[in-house]
């Protein structure tokens, strides 16, 4: 039931994306230059909340433009309707809706869709992940310096050592190809699909990583914060790899040279 919920939810949320897409909409801005929030977000929202609210209730729900509906429950629906807003307000494909389901605090569950690409990511605690109901596992390179890597840049950006202009420009003067799609869902999923062997953010909110942390750790990569420690997505550092370059990848964006 949970699971049906889950992708009913996540189906009614892109069902909005699509049809606002390329669309007519109204645009407004939160905090910080070029952080959209649309008509469609809000629409895409609204959708999920009453699918998961229908079946569940008394279930607490985490979502980027409401915010938190605290109830007493073991079980918390962590959404955000349309993943990547600025791609999907200027027509760019690259955009999706994920939720992640938690149990007691642990992530058991996870959804994102890209409906304008026609993919749709899930996972399950224990079960592994799929792309269109199909299995997808990370990919198998040893070396960072062989490696393609993906990362974002936050809103709001502090010249801080170690920040995300440097370590993007530490990659790429060794000749890494690091790519910035804007959307970290779809950066998560395509990990785990084997498409990026590694992805890093300086910045994330749990909305952004719940559904596509538990992707990669189903399809068999590793996702830890910037310490090394094992990934929560109430903080906002994350590195997430194949597995295999990860103790890599970790020191270079804690400032080791390679």
């Amino acid at each position: 039931m949970l699971k049906n919920t889950l992708l009913k939810a996540t189906e009614a949320g892109a069902a909005e994306l699509k049809r606002f897409f390329n669309g007519s909409f109204v645009i407004s801005n939160k905090e910080g230059i070029n952080n959209l929030v649309t008509e469609a977000d809000h629409a895409a929202e609204k959708a999920i909340m009453q699918v998961i609210q229908n079946d569940y209730p008394d279930h607490f729900i985490l979502s980027e433009e409401s915010g938190e509906i605290i109830q007493d429950s073991t079980y918390k629906w962590i959404i955000d309707p349309i993943d990547g807003t600025v791609n999907f307000a200027n027509g760019i494909p690259i955009c999706c809706v994920s939720i992640g389901l938690e149990q007691d605090g642990k992530m058991i569950m996870g959804a994102v869709y890209n409906p304008i690409m026609n993919e749709f990511f899930f996972a399950q605690k224990g079960f592994g992940a799929t792309l269109n109901n199909q299995k997808i596992e990370v990919s198998k390179k040893t070396e960072v310096i062989k490696s393609c890597l993906v990362t974002g840049f936050p809103y709001t950006y502090l010249d801080a050592p170690n920040g995300p202009i440097q370590v993007f420009e530490k990659l790429i003067r060794k000749g890494v190809p690091v790519r910035r799609l804007g959307s970290a869902a779809i950066d998560l999923c395509w990990v785990a699909a084997g498409r990026f062997d590694g992805f890093y953010e300086h910045n994330l909110q749990a909305w952004d990583s719940a559904a596509g942390f538990l992707m990669v750790e189903e399809a068999g990569g590793k996702v830890t914060d910037f310490n090394g420690y094992a990934y929560s997505p109430y903080q906002p550092h994350l590195i997430a790899t194949n597995g295999k370059i990860h103790d890599e990848l970790l020191g270079i964006v804690n400032g080791a040279n390679f």
